[in-house]
C-alpha cells in the first residue's frame, strides 16, 4: 500500500471514529429518559440535547426527584450565564430564540421538526451564520445552502469556515454535508460516473460540479476557506471541524458542578445545591518539630461574593471537613465559621485579586479521603475539595510530596501556628505552580524514617526538566539536614526562560541506588506582573497544646486503636484536668477498656458543673450501670433526659436498670413507653414478653 493510501486509509478511519462517537452520544439519553416526568424529558432530550455536557447528563439522570432535577436545571443555566450579577441570562434567553428560530425556519418539508434538523441543530449551536450562499434550481445541482462563519476561533474551530448542507436529488430535508462521505458526486443530480473513492473518479465528478457551479466546487472538497486540497482529496480537517462544532458546547462549560452537585445534594441546603463556584486547591502533611503530622490547606474560589452595608463590605465562610478511611468511617470531621470584614479601601485593594483561605488540622497516620465543604453564607455559594492523604508512619522511610512555593516570610509566631509554616517561615504557594521570571523558587520536602545511616551516606538529586529536557541538576548532601528531614532549597528563576518546567527530587544511597523520588510541575509565565492572591490564614495553637493530645486520640478511638488512643486521651487530660472535653474523651477511651471506676473518678468531679453534655451524663449511667450501681445510674439517665428529651436508647437503659433490681413492674412500664415511641423494637418486644411469661 503506498504512503499516499495509507494515510487517506488513516484519515478515513479516524474521521468514522469521531463522528460515530458524536452519532451515539445523544440517543443513550433519549432511551435512558423515557420515564422522566415529560417536562424534564423534553428539557433533557430535546431543549439541552445539543449542548449539555456528557457529566450533566450522566448527573441529570442519577437525580430521583422532581426538586433535584428543578434545582439541576437552575444550575445548569447559571453555570451558563455570562452575566450572573444581572437578573437577565443572556445565554438561555438566545438558547430558545435560536430553538424558536430553527422549528419555525428549518421545519418545512421536514418529516421532523425544525430543531431536530441538521441545520437546526447547528443553528442551536453556532447561531446565526455570517452569510448564506444558496444554490436553488440549478442545473443538475442538488438544492444547496453554504453557511459561512467567520470570527468562531478558538475551542478547535478555524477562524472562517463553511458548513454545507444539501437536499439529496431535491428530495426530501437538508442533509449535512461531508467531503469525506458524501464527496462532490453527492451534489450532482443524476450522477452516473465513476463513484469509487480513486483520485481519477474525485476529479471527474469535481469537474463535472465545477461546470455547473464553480462556487460549490471548491466547498465539495473542504469546509475551510484556507485550505487547498491537493489530488482533489477531500479534507479531512474538514471532518475534525464538523466534530468539533458539536462538541463546541462542552468545551465552552466546566462541568464539574455537576458532579458536585449530585455528591453535595444530601448535605447542602437547597438554597446552596444550584451555586456551585469551582477552586484551586494545594494539599500538603508537614510533620511538625513535635513529630505531629500537620495537613495544611488553601482553597482559592474563582470569586467571593460580599454583601454591604453603608461602606463595609462582609461575608461569612461556614468550614465544614470529613475525614474517613477509605471504608468510609469517619476519623475525624470539624466544623468552624470564618467571618470577613472590609472598608471600601481594603475592598478596593483586594477585588483584582483572589482568595486564599488557609487552614490546618493534625492527623494521625494512615490513608485518607480529606472532603471539605466552604460555603458562602452571603451568597448561598459553595465549594469543595476532595483529595486523599496519606500520613506515614515516622519509621518507615519514605519521601513528602514536594512543596514549592514562590516567597517565604519570616513570621512571629507569638506562641501559634500558621498554615503552611516551616520553623519560623511562612511559605507561599500557588495550587497552579506559577511564577514569574524574577521570583525566587522554594522548593520544600521532607523524608521520615532517616536513620543515622542513611542520612550520612545518602545525598539528594534536583533535576528540573524543560519540556522533558534537562535543564539544571543539583545534588546536596543529607549531612546538614534536620533530624526531622527538612530540605527545604530556594533558586533563582533569573536564568529560567519562560516555559514548563517539572522538577524531580531522587533520594540515593550509599551505593548511589535512587530509592526514592518525588515529581512536580510548575510554569513561568512570560507576562510581567502577576496578581499574587490575599490570604487568610486561620492559626491555631502551638504543638505542645494539650488540644492535640486529645485530637489525635479522639482518631484512633475512631479507628478502633484504643489503647492508644487512651496514651494520648489521658495525656491531654492529666495536661488540663479541670477540661470537661479531655475529661469525657479521657473516658470514653476507658468505658471502650471496660474501667468503669476509673470514668466515674475522672467525671464525677464535674456533676455539678452548669454545662453538661447528654454524652457525658449518658456515659456517667452507662458506667454505674455497668458497675450495677443501678439506682445511681437511673439517676444520671432520669437527668439526662430531663434536659435533653427521649432518647430510646436511655429509655431502655432505664428499664434494665430497674430490671435488675427486681422491680419489674416499672421496667415494663418504661419498656411500654418505649415501644410506645417506636413500635418497631423487635429486641424489647421479645424481653417483654418473656418478662411477663415468667410473672404468670
Amino acid at each position: 500500500m503506498s504512503l499516499r493510501l495509507m494515510k487517506k486509509v488513516f484519515h478515513l478511519f479516524i474521521s468514522i471514529i469521531i463522528l460515530s462517537a458524536v452519532a451515539l452520544s445523544i440517543p443513550v439519553s433519549l432511551r435512558i429518559s423515557k420515564g422522566f416526568p415529560e417536562q424534564h424529558k423534553k428539557w433533557l432530550d430535546e431543549d439541552v440535547v445539543y449542548i449539555i455536557t456528557p457529566k450533566e447528563r450522566e448527573v441529570f439522570l442519577q437525580l430521583d426527584s422532581d426538586k433535584e432535577r428543578d434545582l439541576f436545571i437552575e444550575a445548569f443555566w447559571k453555570h451558563r450565564d455570562p452575566t450572573p450579577g444581572t437578573p437577565e441570562n443572556e445565554f438561555k434567553e438566545e438558547h430558545y430564540r435560536r430553538i424558536n428560530h430553527a422549528n419555525r425556519m428549518f421545519g418545512w418539508g421536514e418529516p421532523k421538526p425544525g430543531w431536530k434538523t441538521d441545520r437546526g441543530k447547528i443553528y442551536i449551536i453556532l447561531g446565526e451564520p455570517h452569510s448564506i450562499d444558496r444554490y436553488e434550481e440549478v442545473k443538475q445541482v442538488a438544492n444547496t445552502e453554504v453557511w459561512f462563519y467567520q470570527g468562531e476561533s478558538g475551542y478547535g474551530l478555524p477562524n472562517a469556515f463553511n458548513v454545507v448542507f444539501f437536499q439529496r436529488d431535491r428530495i426530501g430535508g437538508y442533509d449535512l454535508y461531508s467531503p469525506v462521505t458524501d464527496g462532490p458526486q453527492s451534489l450532482i443530480i443524476g450522477y452516473f460516473g465513476d463513484q469509487s473513492a480513486t483520485t481519477a473518479a474525485r476529479r471527474s465528478a469535481y469537474t463535472k460540479l465545477y461546470q455547473l457551479a464553480p462556487g460549490l466546487a471548491h466547498v465539495s472538497l473542504s469546509l475551510i476557506p484556507s485550505e487547498a486540497p491537493t489530488d482533489f482529496s477531500p479534507s479531512f480537517f474538514s471532518e475534525v471541524l464538523l466534530s468539533n462544532i458539536t462538541q463546541l458546547p462542552h468545551k465552552k462549560v466546566e462541568d464539574i458542578w455537576a458532579e458536585k452537585l449530585l455528591r453535595y445534594r444530601d448535605i447542602v441546603e437547597v438554597e446552596y445545591s444550584a451555586n456551585y463556584i469551582d477552586n484551586d486547591s494545594l494539599v500538603r502533611v508537614i510533620q511538625d518539630k513535635s513529630g505531629i503530622f500537620f495537613v495544611h490547606y488553601a482553597v482559592e474560589p474563582k470569586r467571593l461574593t460580599l454583601d454591604s452595608y453603608q461602606d463595609n463590605y462582609y461575608t461569612s465562610l461556614e468550614i465544614n471537613a470529613n475525614i474517613t478511611d477509605f471504608e468510609g468511617n469517619t476519623i475525624f470531621q470539624f466544623e468552624k465559621t470564618v467571618p470577613f470584614n472590609f472598608s471600601k479601601d481594603q475592598l478596593d485593594d483586594i477585588k483584582t485579586r483572589l482568595f486564599s483561605f488557609q487552614d490546618m488540622f493534625p492527623l494521625v497516620e494512615g490513608n485518607y479521603k480529606f472532603n471539605l465543604l466552604i460555603k458562602n453564607t452571603v451568597s448561598k455559594e459553595f465549594t469543595s475539595v476532595e483529595k486523599t492523604i496519606s500520613i506515614p508512619e515516622s519509621s518507615s522511610l519514605q519521601m513528602s510530596p514536594l512543596l514549592i512555593g514562590y516567597r517565604m516570610k519570616n513570621i512571629s509566631s507569638q506562641g501559634n501556628i500558621r498554615p503552611f509554616q516551616i520553623g519560623d517561615f511562612k511559605l507561599y504557594s500557588s495550587p497552579r505552580n506559577d511564577f514569574l521570571p524574577d521570583d525566587v523558587l522554594y522548593v520544600f520536602l521532607q523524608i521520615y524514617g532517616l536513620d543515622a545511616d542513611l542520612k550520612k551516606d545518602g545525598s539528594l538529586e534536583m533535576t528540573f526538566y524543560k519540556e522533558e529536557e534537562k535543564f539544571l541538576s543539583v545534588s546536596k548532601s543529607l549531612d546538614d539536614i534536620e533530624n526531622t528531614g527538612l530540605v527545604l532549597e530556594e533558586f533563582s528563576l533569573a536564568e529560567f526562560p519562560p516555559a514548563i518546567y517539572e522538577i524531580k527530587v531522587s533520594f540515593f544511597d550509599k551505593d548511589k541506588k535512587e530509592v526514592l523520588f518525588e515529581r512536580d510541575h510548575f510554569y513561568i509565565t512570560p507576562t510581567g506582573s502577576m496578581p499574587r492572591p490575599w490570604i487568610r490564614s486561620v492559626t491555631i495553637p502551638s504543638a505542645d497544646n494539650p488540644i492535640y493530645s486529645y485530637l489525635l486520640g479522639e482518631q484512633l478511638l475512631n479507628k478502633k486503636e484504643v489503647k492508644r488512643a487512651l496514651i494520648f486521651l489521658e495525656k491531654a487530660y492529666r495536661a488540663n484536668p479541670i477540661s470537661l472535653q479531655f475529661a469525657f474523651g479521657f473516658s470514653k477511651a476507658l468505658y471502650a477498656l471496660q474501667e468503669y471506676k476509673r470514668i466515674k473518678d475522672v467525671l464525677l468531679p464535674f456533676l455539678g458543673a452548669e454545662e453538661k453534655t447528654y454524652e457525658f451524663l449518658a456515659l456517667l449511667g452507662k458506667a454505674s450501670q455497668a458497675l450495677q450501681e443501678y439506682e445511681e445510674a437511673i439517676s444520671y439517665y432520669t437527668e439526662y433526659i430531663t434536659h435533653f428529651g427521649t432518647n430510646l436508647s436511655i429509655l431502655n437503659s432505664i428499664g434494665e436498670c430497674y430490671f435488675r433490681m427486681g422491680n419489674k413492674e416499672e421496667a415494663l412500664e418504661v419498656w411500654q413507653k418505649s415501644l410506645e415511641i417506636n413500635p418497631n423494637q423487635e429486641k424489647i418486644k421479645e424481653i417483654i414478653e418473656s418478662v411477663k411469661k415468667d410473672e404468670n
